[in-house]
């Protein structure tokens, strides 16, 4: 998608935000914010709850699951230099003050205020936070560049939740009889795979049993939780943080290095804010503070419980919480929670690969809406094969929970340091906090978010450089597709004719024709190459000529109200400005429907429209050089088309070639 700065020109309608190709967060500083607003009305309890049950399959999956392997590994981590009880009650406590202060404090009760028109996300923290008034050009480029940094990593922590997940519910077989074992491997990758199988077909339908089974799945967590600490009351000394305090002074390395495995609960802590709006605020944080919490927290207690009375069970905590008649069973739910789990993180990776080339972080893909009904229920060919292979390979390279856990981390990690750094912008520039409480407040959870961030990069030799190396790749890959972009951009401006120019010399063009040319046009302010190429081969011009440009606003969601900007240049030419937001599907043929009430009447089923098909042919000395330039040709040609990625009507579209040299 080609997007430029425009000129000024009067408007019918007054000019919203847009986004710049060069900066992606780009924006003005006089958007209005607006949060969700709740009204009350006879049916609110019975909404509300809904949506909470609604929340509990879809955002809480993820963290809902680390009960699977996070105690585990913190047990282990702690359990070979330090005393039992007290490396038990050390990792705890680290635990327990890890959910209050990373889950509880910082996302479900700060960044969740940080509402991008009710949306959430890393991209949308990013855009609300580049918009902040007083930024100098060097805090903004940091932020895009933060932006793009969280995505890259967000992809990597994509791939690895499945598989741990998966893996983790699946070898609870092999507890009861090693015979189990060599099926553990083939039997995740039945599931996997046939998750990433059904995601054409969409989740409307089984969609409305996560909510249930997640419910069931905490009911589960806090009943066996409980039921060990009756056993083993004294475990509950862990909610003192001193316990935490005293494992650092005394094995403070083995503490640090805990902090790796102690992060494994908190995974998951992004999607309570990236999914914010398709819940909103308060069903996630009712769910947080009255289900999920309490439920993770009895059984993160009862697995410390089971471990002072039995040490050896540390490699199989979580199921060493259960009796030994609902041991399948509670391999099956587990099971079925981690699929439920997986499809959350699948989905999110789908809308933020949607974001992403909306805002021109990515090429154009294919975009398949799997509901009519259901508001976010996407599908992506391309992301779902790339999620595919990776989890594969994934399962294949590490077979088992325990060396996946030392890779599952540093994206998450990465990730919350990135939202603490965004969060305290806004908050100081937008909400108005004097900056030293922001300074001591976010300080403070930076400073958490980075010793958890050291402690996984010791990690990177055991298996962390396999997220990093997905974030890497795909960081380079966005850099490429952003800057290659702009200097592709840059070429056609320098090539293509002024509009003012071409005005001047409409009258003395070829023969008029009847009928409406629209002519998709990537700045306002020249002549789309279409439109140059047609005049030179055709020698003629439609009687009405429609130069159309979509702009992708900084908000999740653009009002139909705003959708379209009409100005009328003479001569039968007509600019059109199309608005949308990082959220939408660009429907250009509808947008134009929707100017009637500005003047513009358009059939679109006698329309025609001209799109442009360039091929790129590098140059002997490339400005992005030659690598990076070869990396932007494949990725250009590989892009949707404009008419399929603006659902343009097939037996209405003109494709004009051109050569560019870049």
């Amino acid at each position: 998608m080609s997007i430029g700065r425009d000129p000024p020109v009067t408007s019918i309608e007054p000019k919203a935000s847009q986004v710049s190709d060069a900066d992606p967060l780009a924006a003005h500083d006089d958007v209005p914010l607006s949060h969700h607003v709740h009204v009350p009305d006879a049916k609110s309890f019975k909404r509300q709850a809904a949506l909470t049950l609604g929340a509990l399959g879809v955002v809480f999956g993820d963290i809902g699951t680390s009960p699977l392997y996070a105690m585990r590994e913190t047990a282990l981590a702690t359990g070979g230099s330090v005393p039992h009880p007290f490396a038990i009650l050390g990792g705890l406590s680290l635990i327990f003050w890890t959910l209050m202060s990373v889950v509880t404090l910082k996302y479900v009760t700060l960044i969740m205020r940080a509402d991008n028109n009710g949306e959430g996300g890393v991209l949308a923290l990013a855009t609300l936070a580049h918009r902040s008034p007083g930024l100098g050009k060097r805090v903004k480029t940091m932020i895009g560049i933060g932006a793009i940094l969280g995505l890259a990593l967000f992809f990597g922590d994509g791939m690895l939740t499945p598989a741990i997940t998966v893996l983790s519910a699946v070898e609870g077989l092999s507890v009861e009889s090693h015979a189990l074992q060599p099926l553990v491997v083939p039997l995740v990758l039945v599931i996997l795979v046939g998750l990433f199988a059904m995601q054409s077909r969409g989740t409307a339908h089984i969609g409305r049993l996560f909510g249930p089974v997640m419910a069931l799945w905490f009911v589960v967590l806090a009943v066996l939780g409980l039921i060990s600490i009756l056993k083993a009351p004294g475990i509950l000394v862990a909610v003192n943080p001193w316990y935490a305090v005293q494992l650092f002074q005394h094995e403070p390395w083995t503490a640090f290095v805990s902090l790796g495995s102690v992060v494994l609960a908190v995974t998951g802590c992004e999607a309570l804010y990236a999914d914010m709006g398709h819940f909103g605020r308060r069903p996630i944080q009712f769910a947080w503070f009255c289900f999920v919490l309490p439920s993770l927290l009895l059984n993160y207690f009862g697995q410390g419980a089971a471990l002072l009375l039995a040490p050896s069970k540390a490699p199989v905590a979580f199921y060493a919480v259960a009796p030994e008649w609902a041991h399948f069973p509670l391999v099956l739910l587990a099971t079925i929670a981690g699929i439920i789990a997986s499809q959350a993180v699948i989905s999110g990776v789908f809308s933020m690969a949607r974001q992403a080339v909306q805002l021109g972080q990515l090429p154009r893909m294919e975009i398949r809406h799997t509901s009519a009904t259901e508001y976010g229920q996407i599908y992506v060919p391309r992301m779902n094969a790339l999620l595919c292979v990776g989890v594969v390979l994934i399962v294949l390279i590490f077979r088992s929970s325990n060396a996946l856990a030392a890779a599952y981390g540093i994206a998450v990690t990465g990730v919350m340091v990135i939202d603490t750094f965004h969060a305290g912008i806004v908050a100081n520039r937008q909400w108005s906090w004097n900056i030293r409480w922001v300074i001591l407040l976010f300080g403070l959870l930076a400073a958490v978010d980075w010793a958890f961030l050291a402690s996984n990069s010791l990690k990177i030799i055991e298996g962390g450089w396999l997220p990093l190396a997905i974030a890497g790749t795909v960081f380079a890959v966005m850099e490429t597709w952003r800057k290659g972009r702009r200097h592709h951009q840059e070429i056609v401006r320098d090539e293509s004719m002024p509009l003012d120019l071409f005005m001047a010399r409409a009258d003395k063009t070829p023969t008029r024709v009847a009928g409406t040319a629209v002519f998709l046009n990537a700045r306002t302010d020249v002549v789309p190459g279409s439109l140059l190429h047609n005049l030179k081969h055709n020698r003629v011009l439609h009687e009405r000529v429609v130069l159309a440009h979509v702009i992708v606003d900084d908000t999740p969601i653009v009002p139909d109200a705003k959708r379209v900007e009409v100005t009328k240049l003479g001569k039968g030419f007509y600019s059109v400005k199309v608005h949308h937001g990082f959220f939408e599907t660009p429907d250009v043929p509808l947008a134009l429907k929707n100017a009637r009430p500005f003047g513009l009447v358009i059939d679109v089923d006698h329309t025609t429209f001209f799109v442009g098909r360039e091929t790129l042919v590098p140059a002997q000395h490339p400005a992005l050089g030659h690598w990076r330039t070869w990396l932007y040709m494949q990725l250009s040609a590989n892009a949707l088309s404009p008419a399929r990625f603006y659902c343009l009507p097939p037996n209405r579209v003109v494709e004009l070639g051109a050569q560019i040299t870049i």
